[in-house]
């Protein structure tokens, strides 16, 4: 039986937890996901056993799983799976009316969770379910005067190039969110090398609870969703009702984070394997050698043969990579 569920309603962010006594020292680090699907948790289900398996001095951190209503009330055997692991499971809501936009959800349990670390974890680590560690990610622990462990998006996607003008989608959003021009800088996506605006990954978060930043994601993301002429441009582009959540992330973060608050991980972190077979790419993604997390989009939900022999790295990692996805492809694709 499930024994680990905590249920938080979206609008608790709001109370203050000034007045709440301290009992424990606080942990170094939070890991936390978002599943909205049953096939989410076969993907969790490999992230914490990368955690225990891979991460040295974090591999007992706690780890929180946000979950649908609908997932949380299913009797699914791997919810039984992940909780054997010692994950702790959360409810996470959302406004009814936000979740017509792609990945909504997770903005909300991403604040929700940020909200329950305060006062308990020194870093949230806030994670797309397909990450999976091979190293100890010692990065996460942000240096003193980081608020914020970020990388940019692989692709430029919807973005605006640096040195172009913007469109009128990202005027009115700009407008919206109360962007001037003086908080924009350069970025360089991940797979092509392209120079755009500030556009960030919003699979990969660390972040110093204390200073909501997640919260402050959550609260950007209305003025853009209830913005009719917004929500008919992202019914004319299906890219812009998917990726409209990344857009109020990177307005909040630049709106509420001074620009020497934020740290861009390395190279080392959020590693795309695989992602010129899945979407092209510039840059080749096929060597793990030293890289510490990766990330594998829905690569292994019907993987060709033998994939296993072109990538480079560590034999022991590829052969337990190996391991892994010859049981998630029993579970529910995505």
């Amino acid at each position: 039986m499930i024994k680990k569920i905590i249920i938080l309603g979206w609008m608790a962010m709001a109370l203050s937890l000034a007045g709440a006594p301290t009992t424990a020292v606080q942990t170094k680090i939070i890991f936390a996901t978002f599943a909205e699907q049953e096939s989410d948790l076969a993907r969790i289900h490999i992230m914490i056993e990368s955690i225990q398996a891979f991460t040295g001095r974090f591999k007992d951190a706690p780890i929180w799983v946000y979950l649908t209503e609908g997932l949380l009330a299913s009797e699914s055997d791997l919810l039984e799976e992940v909780d054997s692991l010692g994950a702790e499971f959360r409810l996470g809501q959302a406004p009814e009316e936000a979740t017509w936009f792609y990945l909504s959800r997770k903005v909300f349990a991403s604040a929700q969770a940020e909200e329950e670390a305060e006062r308990k974890a020194d870093i949230l680590a806030w994670l797309d379910v397909d990450t999976i560690f091979l190293q100890e990610p010692g990065e996460f622990l942000l240096p003193k005067g980081k608020s914020l462990g970020y990388r940019p998006v692989m692709h430029r996607n919807i973005s605006p190039l640096y040195d172009e003008s913007l469109d009128e989608f990202w005027k009115r959003a700009y407008e919206n969110m109360s962007i001037p021009d003086s908080l924009v800088f350069p970025m360089v996506t991940v797979a092509d090398g392209e120079k755009i605006r500030p556009y960030i990954n919003a699979g990969c978060l660390i972040v110093r609870p204390e200073r909501g930043l997640l919260r402050k994601w959550a609260e950007t993301f209305p003025l853009l969703y209830k913005d009719p002429v917004l929500k008919e441009m992202c019914r004319q582009d299906e890219r812009k009702r998917i990726f409209i959540h990344q857009v109020a992330l990177s307005g909040a973060l630049m709106k509420y984070l001074k620009r020497d608050e934020m740290l861009e991980l390395s190279d080392r972190i959020n590693y795309p394997l695989f992602f010129g077979e899945m979407f092209g790419a510039k840059k080749d993604f096929h060597d793990i050698n030293g890289v510490v997390t990766i990330r594998y989009e829905s690569f292994f939900s019907n993987p060709p043969p033998h994939w296993d022999k072109i990538i480079g790295g560590p034999l022991d990692r590829i052969a337990w990579l190996k391991g892994q996805f010859k049981t998630i492809n029993k579970s529910p694709s995505p």
